[in-house]
């Protein structure tokens, strides 16, 4: 395992600067998720990391050592694409095998460390088959079997379930977060830009925007205490509603964010706010309402259950106080 520090560490091509100087120190055998919108940069940090990339200044180091001009072979780290990336005329055992045949291991050690690797990842029934004979979530799961049979200090993961479907990613998200508590040891960095696949498996979760650290810390850090406007709006699914002008005012702050889960529907006249329900989904355990209150768009309101409100109907709604999210004019939190 490794612990990784970027110190001021910037990338820029020709005139465009890409990551403007990012401190962060990641933890032996943590699971850090990097997360942010299109062009935050965080693909091209974990790719800094890697040394796919060279830094154009700043440091990083592996445990204490600098390895800003270390080539990616020689910093002990294994990466997994949402490509796969695998060799198609090979088999699974040997494109599992493939870099430890480079690093010219023994045969009964690459041999030893590729069957463990299938039997955890469960694809040991696989190991004779072609690539294109496999399902993308089977061919996702070889990629993490040849990154894994490198036994690395460090494992980088490039938005790995972006091309499977709905149930495989889920099943593979598991299979990922069951390979991290097996290997307590080994440090993972993980990009992604899907809210569930960040909360749900990082230990800690670093916000980039525009090439910037906007906020690290716990999934529960980030969604109970933004620390701007920005994060407060793309952490969580669906977002969180944010109220201007005099729902704003009422409270005191710039912008009034209230998550749709701490939103209650009341008996009529009982509500701080009230509006027309313009749409709902029922999702089985939970049901969304759109309700138009007069703010600048419709207040989402989170209901568990059933419940049966026709469209078009005016409802009353009440805040949870003490779940309120003042910012200022700066989008700088009120505490």
């Amino acid at each position: 395992m490794a612990r990784i520090e970027l110190k001021n560490v910037k990338k820029s091509y020709g005139a465009v600067d890409v990551i403007k100087g990012v401190d962060l120190d990641i933890r032996k055998g943590e699971f850090m998720v990097f997360v942010g919108p299109s062009g935050s940069g965080k693909s091209t940090l974990l790719r800094l990391i890697s040394g796919l990339e060279d830094i154009t200044s700043g440091e990083m180091r592996f445990d204490d050592q600098l390895v800003n001009n270390l080539v990616p072979s020689d910093r002990g780290i294994a990466m997994v694409f949402q490509s796969y990336a695998l060799y198609p005329h090979m088999k699974v055992y040997d494109n599992m095998a493939f870099g430890m045949k480079l690093a010219k291991a023994e045969k009964a050690e690459i041999d030893r460390r590729v069957r463990e690797a299938a039997k955890m990842l469960q694809i040991d029934h696989l190991l004779d088959r072609l690539p294109k004979q496999l399902s993308g979530g089977q061919r996702q799961r070889v990629a993490i079997g040849r990154a894994l049979v490198r036994d690395p200090r460090v494992f980088l993961f490039d938005e790995p379930l972006s091309n499977l479907d709905a149930g495989l990613r889920v099943a593979t998200r598991l299979e990922i977060a069951k390979l991290h508590h097996s290997m307590e040891d080994t440090t993972m960095i993980y990009v992604t830009h899907d809210q569930v696949e960040a909360m749900t498996l990082a230990d800690r979760i670093a916000v980039l925007r525009d090439g910037l650290l906007e906020q690290v810390g716990t999934p529960a850090e980030l969604y109970e205490r933004p620390n701007s406007l920005f994060v407060a709006g793309f952490i969580g699914s669906p977002k969180m509603n944010f109220l201007t002008g005099k729902f704003a005012e009422a409270k005191g702050c710039k912008t009034l964010g209230i998550r749709p889960e701490h939103i209650n529907v009341v008996a009529e006249g009982q509500g701080e706010w009230s509006g027309e329900v313009l749409h709902a989904e029922d999702l089985g355990s939970d049901n969304f309402l759109f309700v138009e209150i007069g703010a600048d768009e419709p207040l989402i309101v989170r209901q568990p259950g059933k419940l049966k409100i026709a469209l078009g109907s005016q409802v009353s709604l009440q805040p949870r106080p003490e779940k309120l999210h003042r910012f200022d004019h700066n989008d700088a939190p009120i505490r």
